[in-house]
């Protein structure tokens, strides 16, 4: 074994470096490689007295034994493995992060790496879910198609109520968490006991008119219960900011027109 390492060295790797093929690429030398062994072992062999290639086809394969855990399987070769798709949509695999299309999560999917690149398919149907090209530990290559739209700039995180107060005010809806969310980025950090005084103006003014006012305030970036008050106190009869439309095109009508002598002196005076 140590004579055939050296031998494929001196012969193959040693010359393949001097001419610069193949150099940081692992497709072209692999195909470097297969090339070279269908040439040396095609040729009458010194030691054997006959070909190789030949010889291992007409005695030696009948004694060799298979070895499925090292065989590819499929149409592809390379190193395949068994992968769960994360709640990120995402697989490792290599200390590498793949994603996915975000249909399969919580699925298992078949990943295969091959010299530059990574597939990642269905293991029941062979079904292409992404292509990758081949990255190294703790990067990741991601792809915004398999989430349905673009990622955002900023991470989302979801409001998540725990006093009584904190409850009461989010249970007013959508407009209620986008308001506490909005304050507290702000750097309003006395929320507490403005929640719950929040909260209780639905008894006085109604829950429409309340939600009515939290819009509002979100518009105009009022972040304290005492500007929440103001605008109900304002009630509805309010200028409501608007996007501009479209331009006003109006035609004028046309009338007759008549030449500066018309309106001379001498004939508007009339005659003497």
């Amino acid at each position: 074994m140590e004579n055939l390492v050296g031998y494929a060295k001196r012969d193959l790797m040693i010359p393949l470096a001097a001419a610069g093929d193949g150099a940081g690429d692992l497709g072209a030398a692999n195909a470097a490689a297969t090339a070279w062994c269908a040439e040396v072992n095609n040729a009458r062999h010194s030691e054997i007295a006959a070909v190789p290639a030949q010889r291992l086809a007409e005695l030696e394969v009948r004694l060799l034994a298979g070895l499925p855990s090292l065989l590819p399987s499929g149409l592809f070769g390379g190193r395949r493995e068994l992968r769960k798709v994360d709640k990120l949509s995402c697989v490792r695999f290599g200390s590498a992060r793949y994603s996915v299309p975000n249909r399969m999560l919580g699925a298992h999917v078949e990943v295969l790496a091959g010299g530059t690149g990574v597939t990642i398919l269905v293991p029941a149907t062979g079904e292409v879910l992404a292509e990758h090209p081949l990255k190294g530990p703790g990067q990741s290559s991601v792809l915004d198609a398999h989430y349905g739209r673009p990622r955002p700039n900023t991470p989302a995180r979801k409001v998540r109520p725990r006093s009584a107060g904190e409850q009461a005010f989010c249970a007013l809806g959508p407009v209620a968490e986008q308001w506490l969310a909005s304050a507290a980025a702000s750097g309003n950090t006395r929320l507490g006991p403005q929640l719950a005084e929040l909260a209780a103006l639905e008894a006085a003014h109604g829950r429409d008119a309340l939600i009515t006012a939290l819009q509002r305030a979100i518009t105009f970036g009022r972040w304290k219960a005492s500007g929440v008050r103001s605008i109900l106190a304002a009630g509805t009869g309010v200028a409501q900011p608007t996007a501009p439309g479209d331009a006003l095109v109006i035609e004028l009508p046309t009338t007759a027109a008549r030449s500066l002598a018309a309106y001379r002196l001498d004939d508007l005076r009339g005659p003497q």
